[in-house]
């Protein structure tokens, strides 16, 4: 008897199932309008005009990174094996302030304050600021890299490339909504960008700009030291001006990152 009711029930199960079945709906509507929301944008140009430049300017400022990392990495080679410079990522100093980078500066200021008005936010109670700019350089001998991290307390990031090729490294980007990171399901096909993609790289060369969300977690995968890898970071932050010193709509001399005219 009782296996009877449960061959009967599991009938019932099915023929349920089968009013509701997408294959076999005549009630219901066959397509679904979809729309997206909660959109997580990637900007990129490429500008090589300022290439040659902003390398020559940014030598001295990879030299010192080198000269103040050498004697740790002398250390670590003394002591376990001459590995050179492997693994080691130099950055410099902050570039904020130095006439050469000012025209980079300038135009990372502009487009981040005009990316977050497209973004849909109300800017005009804020004054945004390029907080960070830094160069760095990846290892000669390979194994340079950045492991997973995001920007706290910034809006927008960025990056411009001076060195870089099909052989060297590269920024990934990941999902920056936990949620769905906790339940993500298998993808058919990585090869493809659909809305199972975790993850989303960007091939490099000298001239590419890329501007982001602060908060879009980001990496650069291990360079292999074929040939050299060198970049300008950014960081920008929208500060309220109500708690800024603010002059006709400028800030005053000593406010952050102002230019000072030698």
């Amino acid at each position: 008897m009782k296996k009877k009711q449960k061959k009967v029930r599991n009938k019932r199960h099915k023929k349920d199932f089968e009013k509701i079945s997408c294959g076999s709906a005549t009630t219901f509507p066959k397509e679904l309008v979809r729309e997206d929301f909660f959109k997580c944008p990637i900007w990129f140009a490429d500008e090589p005009a300022f290439v040659d430049a902003l390398n020559k300017a940014s030598d001295s400022y990879i030299k010192t990174a080198e000269k103040t990392l050498k004697p740790s990495i002398d250390k670590r080679n003394k002591k376990f094996g001459n590995k050179g410079d492997m693994g080691h990522v130099f950055h410099s100093t902050s570039l904020i302030g130095d006439p050469n980078f000012l025209e980079l500066q300038n135009y990372i200021g502009a487009t981040a304050y005009n990316l977050l008005n497209e973004m849909g936010f109300d800017m005009a109670g804020y004054q945004l600021f390029t907080t960070e700019m830094w160069v760095q350089e990846f290892a000669k001998k390979g194994g340079g890299h950045h492991t997973l991290h995001t920007h706290w307390n910034g809006h927008i990031s960025g990056f411009y490339f001076l060195k870089a090729d099909e052989t060297t490294s590269m920024p990934m980007f990941e999902d920056p909504r936990p949620g769905n990171m906790m339940n993500l399901l298998p993808e058919k096909d990585k090869s493809k960008v659909t809305y199972a993609s975790s993850q989303i790289n960007y091939q490099v060369k000298p001239g590419r700009m890329i501007f982001f969300p602060s908060y879009m977690p980001h990496q650069y995968i291990v360079d292999m030291g074929y040939n050299p890898f060198r970049f300008i970071h950014w960081n920008c932050q929208a500060i309220p001006k109500s708690v800024l010193n603010i002059s006709n709509g400028q800030p005053t001399k000593g406010d952050l990152n102002v230019i000072q005219k030698k």
